[in-house]
């Protein structure tokens, strides 16, 4: 009984997450804490949840760990997300003002269906710039210091190279007409999702959720230290049905999970890994 309960947590938050948007009052929506309220809200909740929770002990967290982990979020919150709105975000709302591209179709939508039109919509684009990191080298370089983590813990989604943190927030969705209440439902929808994904809790939520929903059995599969080539599935940062359409879904669960010799790397190695083959290089030049 205590474990079908805890099996219902990630669905559970889920739904107050995007209930919450539902019915919260415009003055709500529209204030600047709104949306960083609600993120770092689930995200605490997550975490506290990983001590009563465990799934592995190997995972448990230390404060070096926590440490990284949020010296990553309040990087997400602040430079990738100043970096997103103004090369993405601001540049696509300004085209689509430019070229008359509307969809009020989409604005008359009920709430529910508003949200996740575009959490799909927007996760489908995480899955190709995903999948595509992990087959061009130039991209994985930017992506790998991710894979070099050595334990999964709810902020670790935050964690990786800067360039590859700014490519994976790429979306379309400022083309689009849709409520701000179901926009902001869509971000925080795919966080809770995303997080549950990446924490060290011991809850396998109903076939239904797994069956569209990234779980941490599905992305541990994906970090796991076999080799690089079992990473090579699972994309769906919170949107697994991608992969059981493009066929790159596999099931299945991975407990030691990080790359090559499993070293665990430090920021400033994480942020250079992308010039690693030419530092080698000259290394070896030199030599």
């Amino acid at each position: 009984m205590k474990q079908s309960l805890i099996n219902l947590l990630p669905p559970a938050t889920l739904a107050v997450v995007i209930a919450f948007w539902g019915l919260a009052p415009a003055a709500w929506v529209e204030a600047p804490w709104s949306l960083l309220a609600v993120g770092l809200g689930v995200l605490v909740f997550v975490q506290l949840l990983e001590l009563v929770f465990e799934r592995h002990e190997g995972w448990r967290i230390n404060g070096r760990e926590l440490a990284t982990d949020y010296f990553y979020v309040a990087l997400s919150y602040t430079a990738i997300g100043f970096a997103t709105d103004a090369l993405i975000h601001s540049p696509l709302a300004a085209l689509k003002e430019s070229l008359g591209i509307a969809t009020p179709w989409l604005a008359e939508l009920p709430f529910l269906v508003q949200t996740l039109i575009l959490l799909f919509l927007f996760e489908l684009g995480q899955y190709w710039m995903h999948r595509a990191m992990h087959n061009w080298t130039p991209l994985w370089l930017t992506h790998a210091p991710h894979h070099h983590i050595t334990q999964l813990n709810a902020a670790k989604g935050f964690v990786g190279n800067p360039v590859e943190l700014f490519l994976i927030s790429i979306g379309i969705t400022a083309l689009l007409d849709v409520d701000l209440n179901a926009l902001f439902a869509s971000i925080t929808a795919g966080g809770v999702i995303a997080t549950y994904a990446h924490a060290n809790v011991s809850a396998n939520p109903p076939i239904w959720y797994g069956y569209f929903f990234t779980t941490i059995r599905n992305h541990s599969l994906h970090h796991t230290a076999t080799s690089y080539e079992d990473t090579r599935c699972n994309y769906g940062n919170s949107v697994i049905f991608w992969d059981r359409v493009f066929g790159t879904y596999r099931d299945g669960e991975s407990a030691i999970v990080g790359q090559d010799d499993r070293k665990r790397l430090s920021i400033k190695e994480q942020w250079l890994f992308p010039l690693r083959p030419f530092m080698e290089k000259k290394q070896a030049a030199e030599g």
